[in-house]
Parts: structure tokens; C-alpha cells; sequence
């Protein structure tokens, strides 16, 4: 993959260079995937951390060993993956929970959230992302569980 495809993924477009927050605007770029439901959400979750993961492989090793704040695809597969969890017809309430619970989990790095954001490589930029959203879906699970 060429760098310049590898940098435009790994962006999102450009998304990644948006200020201020640019992990926010990456997060909210993936929020219309959840009209198109549960399981294209996965799918989506799924064909971005394969991208961003090929796409940051790509990169000079400098360039994502500390999890630059332009590279954004990781957010966007997190966020997908939060998605994923809630029913068809969560409509915007819905939505906005799994949006702020997979920002507050990827901001304030939990656990293994924390434990994958301190390694470095492109695996790493990924995995920190995809528990935070693991954990979002969870909790949206469990609320779905309660009849929440």
C-alpha cells in the first residue's frame, strides 16, 4: 500500500486533521453507519480495523508508534463496534449513549483499554480503540439485558 492511501485511511479523509478533538470527529464520522443497523455495523467495525490495521503497517514505524492524533480509523472501528451493540430502532437516544460511552471509555482508558494504549505499533493504535468499543457494547448489552 502506498503511503499516501496509507495516511488517507489511517485519517479517515482527512477527518483525523479536524480540530479541535480529532478522535471525536473520527467517532462521529461512523455514527450514520447505525441506520443501517446491528450488523453492518459489525461488518463495518470488522473492515476498519482491517484497513486501518494494513494502512498503519504501511506507515513509517515513527509515524504510529505513539498513537498519532490524525490517525482516526481506529476511532471509527471502536465506535462501530459500540454500534453494533444496540438494537435496530435505537434512534438517536440510543446512539448518542453509544457515542458517549465509547468516548468516555476511550478517553478515560480503563483497564485493558489503558494496558493496549501504552504498547506501541499498529496493532496497538487499534486494539486500545476496539476494547474501548468492546466495553461500550457491553454496557449497552447489559442496559438491553435489564430491559433498559
Amino acid at each position: 500500500m502506498k503511503a499516501g492511501l496509507a495516511s488517507a485511511i489511517a485519517g479517515l479523509g482527512g477527518i483525523g486533521r479536524l480540530r479541535p478533538a480529532p478522535g471525536t470527529w473520527g467517532s462521529a464520522a461512523a455514527l450514520p453507519l447505525a441506520w443501517a443497523g446491528p450488523g453492518w455495523c459489525l461488518g463495518a467495525a470488522f473492515l476498519l480495523t482491517l484497513a486501518g490495521w494494513l494502512a498503519l503497517r504501511a506507515l513509517p514505524a515513527d509515524a504510529v508508534g505513539a498513537d498519532p492524533g490524525w490517525v482516526v480509523v481506529d476511532e471509527a472501528a471502536g465506535q462501530c463496534l459500540a454500534l453494533a451493540a444496540l438494537p435496530a430502532a435505537a434512534g438517536w437516544p440510543g446512539v448518542l449513549l453509544a457515542f458517549l460511552l465509547f468516548r468516555g471509555f476511550d478517553i478515560a482508558k480503563p483497564g485493558p483499554v489503558g494496558w493496549a494504549d501504552r504498547r506501541a505499533g499498529p496493532f496497538a493504535v487499534m486494539l486500545d480503540d476496539l476494547l474501548a468499543g468492546a466495553l461500550a457494547a457491553g454496557v449497552i448489552g447489559a442496559l438491553r439485558g435489564l430491559g433498559l
